[in-house]
């Protein structure tokens, strides 16, 4: 972790909940001081532990779009779920607060949604600790000996670093109260789950040891499910 890396990681991290109470207009608002508070414990967090354990991934998690043999139908994919992403934020101060679209939510709608971001940074963290291959990129990382992870919460489902941005897709507009940005957070849901067929795909057709292991991992978000 560089210098500049760490000062653009900082402005990042802080950048979104800044944008979110600004949009509320109402610096104040508590749901958003939650999920932003949320966001930049996750990511700090999760940054601080990859600095001192895992280096290697950590710099594979700053590879640019487009780099290392990833697809232009997954650069596309990037772009996509980044734009949604952008308006799942900007939606939920907007909604919530600012213009009142959605009707007010009952309060255990809302400790839902804290059930359900508590949840995701768990499999978020361990997702990053169990798996020193979870690259930003669908691509086989063979100059860092990729292999299958079998273990942990791989042994749960096949992308539980995708369950966990779906938790969180769902547990931010819960705290919130914005059924606007819920329909937002359903959409980019939706297209983790056409990324991980594509993901999928890739891996069995490249990497030693993943069709066996989808056999034995039958469940690739939703456990039970799908």
């Amino acid at each position: 972790m560089t210098p500049g890396r760490l000062l653009f990681t900082a402005a990042y991290l802080l950048f979104w909940p800044a944008l979110m109470l600004s949009l509320a207009g109402d610096w104040r608002w508590p749901p958003g001081w939650i999920v932003g508070g949320w966001f930049v414990a996750v990511g700090a967090s999760t940054m601080a532990w990859l600095a001192r354990k895992d280096p290697g991934l950590l710099e594979e998690r700053f590879r640019k779009p487009g780099t290392g043999g990833q697809s232009r139908r997954d650069q596309i994919m990037i772009y996509l779920v980044t734009v949604g992403f952008v308006a799942w934020i900007v939606l939920m101060p907007l909604d919530a607060r600012r213009f009142h679209w959605s009707p007010r939510l009952p309060l255990a709608v809302g400790l839902a949604g804290v059930a359900c971001l508590t949840l995701s940074w768990l499999l978020l963290f361990r997702a990053f600790a169990d798996n020193p291959f979870g690259s930003a990129l669908v691509r086989v990382q063979r100059e860092r000996g990729h292999r299958v992870v079998t273990t942990g919460v791989y042994g749960w489902v096949r992308h539980p670093m995708y369950l966990g941005a779906t938790l969180m897709f769902v547990g931010g507009p819960l705290v919130a109260g914005s059924l606007a940005a819920l329909a937002v957070g359903l959409a980019l849901i939706v297209l983790l789950a056409v990324r991980s067929l594509d993901e999928e795909a890739l891996l069995t057709r490249e990497l030693t040891g993943y069709e066996e292991y989808r056999r034995r991992v039958r469940y690739r978000l939703l456990p039970f499910v799908w």
